[in-house]
């Protein structure tokens, strides 16, 4: 299970790919070109591909309101992105010389000369200001003042079977703020205004797996069911807990004592405490000490509906029992966005950074690539480096919809995944035997076929792709100095001949077929909130366990931070320090799991649905020998973590 915020952004095309920005998207620094209007420069990536002449239905009306937030680039763009690179390369002078928030901020910060500059253009242009931090200034106002701000008009498209409104051409700023803006969103209302008083809702309705299961992977052979691949399969285990998966990934007897992660994600589990402390009291996992998690909230809630608010509360219970479940000495703070917005979302990844709450930040949410546009590229980049100069690594599950082509219908990779300043974390599928000793993993990808009505085979064996880590190469990002030499070309130059950025870096378990058991209250059809388990998987598990990992390779190396990881982990390609993953670890032509579920996803009432799950079948991805666009360099073997600590 993988959060997406692509139903709820504003002002973005699912169909609409963006050209590479050679450079500039790569170092999160916008790119800078004169406007049509005099003494202005555009802000690259604010007029969303959808605004087409083809759709325009004719200008908005100048009294209609506008809620915008205007991003502030800094003092130095370009020195905040060379330091970032510095400070996390392991043979620069200056590796691990991490500056505090304050003292990033003071560097590479906006200065109030440059505030008090946009606050007078905004205010000037009719717009007043509702609110100013470091990263930018947010304004309301009506359409005519924002045309006069922006040097653009505002006119209304269809899009989707709806009309809304965007900018006629791109956005632009002054040039006499001498690129104190970074970006500005908010120009368009797609898909629609927020509402400010919602209330959370309940839980969603339970979900529960059905049996049999296995205890580990092959304990329970599913005698009596048909072949698969020439053999009789094993059914699929009821869920890994942490002690299957610390063995898997080498974590010994470390425990991540006081590395502080954070996880992010949209809203907040109303019974995150109560189902965390209940989870690891049932397997085992030490219990919680006073403090160890807590929560970051903002004051309110926004667009709840659209977002599917309770959807969101198993993505913050699995983030948390995985990260304690790996590493139950870590500190951990859940920091919630009031929405699933882009601007929300870097308003949760900020807080972390200008407090410096954490080392490691686990973000299991993210959209494909065409919805990403270079605005919004720039503004979470920006982000990324001041973490990255201050010791802060962002991890960022890679998708679960392979490809994409069966999602989208069009091959693409992954965001905020695809970015250079983060750690992409790709899936695999986990065999994990008796005595909790690592088997093998393939690349996570799922085909299905259901049991014939007389029971004698799989009907269409293997089946349909149903789902599988996401991966390959993205189309605007150039490629990162840390993949060089490493990601095969054919990967690398598939889109440009020039390299972009390969998808993911790492990996670990993600197939729900060989998922992780998860603790957490649930609606029941009684109308009663029980906690309850069930087995789950996804790039959303794969990003908080290795987010965990990376807290025992932090206390490996004596509790100093790691920071962005990526020239670490590729420096290190190819060694023993993972584990290469590739489809057919075993030899044999194909693997597979038997599962029986519940029709109805509750109890037996209304049948049993009984299915075959082929492993190591992502799409057009394949994971092999050496890096691969499903599980990067490998996911952790047991000397990964004290590699740390020869730093």
């Amino acid at each position: 299970m993988r959060s997406k915020r692509a139903t709820a952004r504003a002002g973005v095309s699912m169909a609409a790919t963006l050209p590479l920005l050679a450079g500039a998207l790569a170092l999160g620094i916008p790119a800078a070109h004169a406007a049509d209007g005099p003494g202005r420069v555009s802000l690259a990536g604010t007029k969303p591909a959808w605004a087409t002449a083809h759709t325009d239905k004719g200008a908005a009306s100048d009294s209609s309101q506008v809620a915008a937030r205007v991003y502030l680039a800094g003092r130095d763009a370009k020195g905040l992105a060379a330091y970032a690179r510095s400070v996390s390369d392991p043979h620069s002078a200056s590796y691990g010389k991490y500056l505090s928030a304050k003292k990033a901020q003071s560097r590479y910060g906006a200065t109030k000369a440059q505030v008090t500059a946009v606050t007078t253009w905004l205010k000037s242009a009719g717009l007043k200001v509702t609110g100013t931090t470091q990263h930018y200034v947010s304004v309301t106002g009506d359409v005519a003042a924002a045309e006069k701000a922006f040097g653009t008009q505002l006119h209304n498209y269809t899009k989707g079977g709806k009309v809304y409104r965007a900018p006629s051409k791109t956005a632009s700023a002054p040039a006499a703020l001498n690129g104190a803006v970074l970006t500005v969103t908010g120009l368009d209302n797609a898909p629609h205004k927020a509402r400010h008083a919602d209330q959370l809702p309940p839980p969603d309705a339970v979900f529960k797996n059905s049996g049999p299961f296995s205890s580990y992977y092959g304990s329970n052979i599913a005698s009596t069911l048909p072949d698969a691949y020439g053999t009789k399969i094993p059914y699929a285990v009821q869920g890994y807990t942490g002690k299957q998966l610390r063995a898997a990934y080498g974590a010994g007897k470390r425990t991540g004592k006081h590395v502080r992660v954070a996880i992010t994600d949209a809203y907040a589990s109303p019974t995150i405490a109560f189902d965390a402390a209940t989870y690891a009291s049932k397997h085992g996992d030490a219990a919680y000490s006073s403090g160890q998690l807590r929560q970051v909230l903002p004051k309110k809630y926004t667009k709840t509906e659209e977002c599917g608010a309770a959807g969101w509360y198993g993505e913050e219970t699995l983030d948390v029992e995985a990260v304690h479940a790996v590493a139950p000495g870590a500190d951990i703070t859940y920091v919630g966005a009031a929405s699933c917005y882009d601007d929300d979302l870097l308003a949760s990844l900020n807080k972390i950074v200008d407090g410096h709450l954490a080392d490691i930040v686990s973000n299991s949410w993210g959209d494909i690539e065409a919805n990403q546009t270079p605005d919004l590229a720039a503004a979470y980049d920006q982000t990324f480096q001041f973490g990255a100069v201050e010791g802060i690594g962002f991890y960022f599950s890679s998708g679960d919809n392979g490809d994409e082509v069966a999602n989208t219908g069009t091959k693409q990779v992954d965001t905020p995944a695809n970015s250079a300043w983060v750690t992409a974390v790709g899936g695999t599928s986990l065999a994990v035997g008796k005595g909790d000793k690592y088997l093998w993993e393939t690349g996570w990808g799922t085909e299905k076929a259901t049991l014939s009505t007389d029971g004698k085979s799989w009907t269409g064996f293997p089946g349909a792709f149903t789902s599988g880590a996401g991966g390959g190469t993205s189309k605007t990002v150039a490629q990162p100095y840390y993949q060089k030499g490493i990601v095969p070309n054919a990967l690398a130059k598939a889109n440009n001949a020039a390299g972009n950025r390969v998808v993911p870096d790492i990996a670990a378990i993600a197939d729900p077929n060989t998922g992780f058991r998860v603790g957490q209250t649930q609606t029941f059809p009684d109308g009663t909130e029980q906690y309850s388990e069930y087995r789950i998987g996804g790039t959303s598990l794969a990003a908080p366990v290795i987010a965990a990992v990376q807290a025992l390779a932090q206390e490996a190396r004596g509790g100093k931070a790691i920071g962005f990881a990526n020239p670490s982990i590729y420096a290190k390609a190819g060694s023993k320090a993972y584990h290469d993953v590739t489809d057919k670890p075993t030899g044999a032509s194909g693997l597979a799991v038997a599962r029986v579920d519940f029709a109805n996803g509750f109890d037996a009432a209304d049948g049993q649905v009984v299915s075959v799950r082929s492993l190591g079948q992502d799409s057009s991805l394949k994971a092999v020998k050496g890096y691969d666009d499903v599980t990067g360099v490998g996911s952790p073997a047991p000397g990964y973590v004290d590699s740390f600590s020869r730093r």
